[in-house]
């Protein structure tokens, strides 16, 4: 089974890793507008991220705008926005069964309690990660295709930004954390096991006279009938002396 140290250490990277996720899910910079051609001396930068999108004019000014419709929004826009906050209500549930499963703790219940809530926990942050994982793996892929593109013009050719990097680290120490947890009640199990009840002292000792006497009388009738058919006469008989 997983040590202390290394339950606390894969719950430090799951709580590492719903910290990045929600800062990545309300961060504007998902894309940001690439400097290529003309670009490069355009004095505007443009941000889109799933909430809003942003701008940098040239005179420092910074001005950000709401996403308030949402069926006008493109399909893998609207699967990065439900995907990232189930990720980050998956993980939170996570942590909860986490600090749960911790064997440094006091609360949680007994060794297995603790154990089956070290897996559900696990599992949680595992797929956690793999939600997360899949709205930067398509957001991507779409920011790429978009940039390849020959009918795209340039100025409105983006690539990825920070919050699309944030979200695959996120994504790692979800599964790092999720892994570490699931693996802690694999193998054999040292140290004190669950309580076993036993029977009262008074109900013990009767069962443990019961077992004497019958093997007291076991071995009696064993030695009864191991004694030859001479010993069994109790008289004399006429013909021992004819």
């Amino acid at each position: 089974m997983a040590s202390t140290g290394m339950q606390v250490f894969g719950f430090v990277l799951a709580l590492l890793g719903i910290m990045g996720a929600m800062v990545a899910t309300v961060l504007p910079n998902w894309k940001v507008s690439a400097d290529v051609g003309s670009n490069i001396i355009t004095a505007i930068s443009q941000m889109q991220g799933l909430w809003m999108d942003c701008t940098w004019y040239s005179t420092g000014m910074f001005s950000c705008t709401l996403k308030y419709s949402v069926l006008s929004l493109p399909a893998y826009l609207q699967t990065a926005r439900t995907t990232m906050v189930l990720c980050c209500v998956m993980a939170a549930f996570g942590l909860c069964l986490a600090s749960l499963g911790l064997k440094c703790t006091r609360w949680g219940g007994g060794r297995r309690a603790k154990g089956h809530a070290a897996v559900a926990s696990g599992t949680c942050f595992v797929a956690a990660g793999f939600l997360c994982l899949v709205p930067a793996s398509w957001f991507t892929n779409e920011v790429i295709a978009s940039f390849m593109d020959h009918n795209v013009p340039e100025s409105n050719k983006f690539e990825p930004g920070g919050a699309v990097y944030v979200a695959f680290v996120s994504a790692g120490l979800l599964f790092a954390g999720g892994t570490i947890f699931c693996m802690s009640c694999s193998g054999k199990r040292h140290g004190p096991q669950d309580m076993i009840l036993l029977p009262p002292p008074d109900k013990l000792l009767l069962q443990q006279q019961a077992q004497q006497l019958l093997q007291q009388s076991q071995d009696l009738q064993h030695q009864y009938c191991s004694l030859s058919p001479l010993d069994n006469k109790t008289g004399y008989s006429l013909q021992d002396y004819v």
